[in-house]
């Protein structure tokens, strides 16, 4: 599937998204050639197309709400994601992935919404990623479920993705992991004069948002080591794995950290709502094209425009993403209670968990290990049964658990929690 991501047709969209000319949260709804309005009617349009391939399996739906006054929004104003679903084939598996880019743009004033805003990088190239993410995966199966998204108001105060993790977990939707793609598309950094069309950064929290204000919570993340083991560390530790097993040219860059100073995306809306989530973004920025006018000042150009992407590390990216929500969505689900037994002194380490109640059951299970000042797993050992016995010490190194199918597809892994 990695092949069939097409550099042209990612061009293709970010080049059309630009020709809106300003895709400000509130600008134009009504005009069918400018304005966010009309972009958005052409995302949806364009992912509609694309459905056509999954023989039914996938639909479009706009996710519309009504953004109140305040902060950055001037006044009551309807605002719209698109979302494209590809339904899972296996009714017993109800676990979600999404994968976002936001389609929306702004320049120097964040309240201007006449003036030209082409956001080609910050973030048709997310948005592009996404779509043909959806184009490339509508024509497979999945037993679990994939949604595709382009949302809305990431600029004006991550609007769009605040509604979206709402409304997941209002409905009680099983996310098991969302990924954020937002500024993918540049490889020159800014004032360093780097260039580096290989690396991708994956920024990840450590303290789980939601046991931030829990003392007991957190009293026991400490006491056990825990803290650089959240299920969004993991995500991204997968997420090294599996891309660079897939995609050629590329090293993901672990940054242990919610995102960059001063910054923020649409992964933290899901964080705070307590689900699994990351950000993608590319590894030097150009902040002469973010937030700018369009404009030429002492021999610089300013502005995020489309001849100053770079597609084929886009494409690059969109493998990336693809590599690691295809083997999600074809793995088993992960193990249940995951435990490491501390009912006696021991050099020894044993792990228990149980068979994960939904979808395909498990062939087996790795035990992955590391030392505990490695921010990567470096062992695995594979067994059958849910219990397993190692002859290294659980106070000297860090363990987890994940399951794995006749194919080779892994879940995330689960950090262990005390049992006796």
């Amino acid at each position: 599937m990695t092949d069939e991501i097409s550099v042209q047709n990612i061009e293709g969209i970010v080049r059309k998204l630009v020709s809106f000319k300003t895709r400000h949260t509130l600008s134009d709804t009504t005009s069918k050639t400018t304005g966010i309005g009309a972009a958005r009617n052409w995302i949806k349009a364009e992912m509609e197309r694309y459905a056509v391939a999954s023989n039914g399996r996938m639909h479009i739906e706009f996710d519309t709400f009504t953004q109140p006054a305040g902060g950055r929004v001037g006044k009551p104003t309807v605002l719209k994601n698109v979302l494209a679903i590809l339904k899972g084939t296996d009714p017993t598996d109800t676990r979600v992935y999404l994968v976002s880019g936001h389609y929306d743009s702004r320049v120097n004033n964040v309240m201007d919404s006449a003036s030209v805003a082409p956001g080609a990088v910050d973030d048709a190239s997310g948005t592009a990623v996404s779509m043909e993410l959806a184009r490339v995966m509508s024509k497979r199966s999945f037993p679990s479920t994939i949604i595709f998204m382009a949302v809305a108001g990431e600029e004006q105060g991550l609007n769009g993705s605040a509604n979206v993790a709402k409304r997941a977990k209002a409905e009680k939707w099983n996310v098991d992991a969302m990924l954020n793609n937002d500024i993918v598309g540049n490889t020159y950094g800014m004032e360093t004069g780097l260039k580096d069309n290989r690396s991708v950064r994956v920024f990840s929290e450590g303290v789980p948002t939601p046991i931030a204000t829990e003392q007991r919570a957190l009293a026991a993340l400490i006491n056990n080591g825990g803290e650089n083991d959240s299920p969004s560390r993991q995500l991204a530790r997968y997420i090294k794995e599996v891309a660079e097993r897939y995609v050629g040219q590329l090293d993901v860059k672990l940054i242990y950290r919610r995102d960059r100073f001063l910054r923020s995306g649409d992964h933290v809306p899901f964080l705070q709502q307590g689900f699994t989530a990351v950000r993608f973004t590319e590894m030097n920025e150009d902040f002469n094209r973010q937030h700018q006018n369009i404009r030429k000042e002492k021999g610089v150009d300013y502005g995020d425009l489309p001849e100053f992407a770079d597609y084929p590390y886009i494409q690059k990216v969109a493998r990336m993403n693809l590599s690691v929500l295809a083997n999600l969505a074809l793995a088993p689900a992960e193990p249940q209670n995951v435990g490491v037994t501390t009912s006696g002194l021991t050099n020894r380490t044993t792990l228990k968990w149980e068979t994960p109640k939904m979808g395909k059951k498990p062939v087996g299970y790795y035990i992955l290990m590391r030392e505990t000042t490695s921010p990567y797993w470096e062992r695995k050992y594979y067994v059958t049964g849910n219990e397993a016995t190692l002859d290294y010490s659980k106070d000297n190194y860090f363990f987890a658990v994940q399951s794995v199918d006749d194919q080779g597809h892994e879940s995330l892994p689960i950090y262990p929690k005390p049992i006796r």
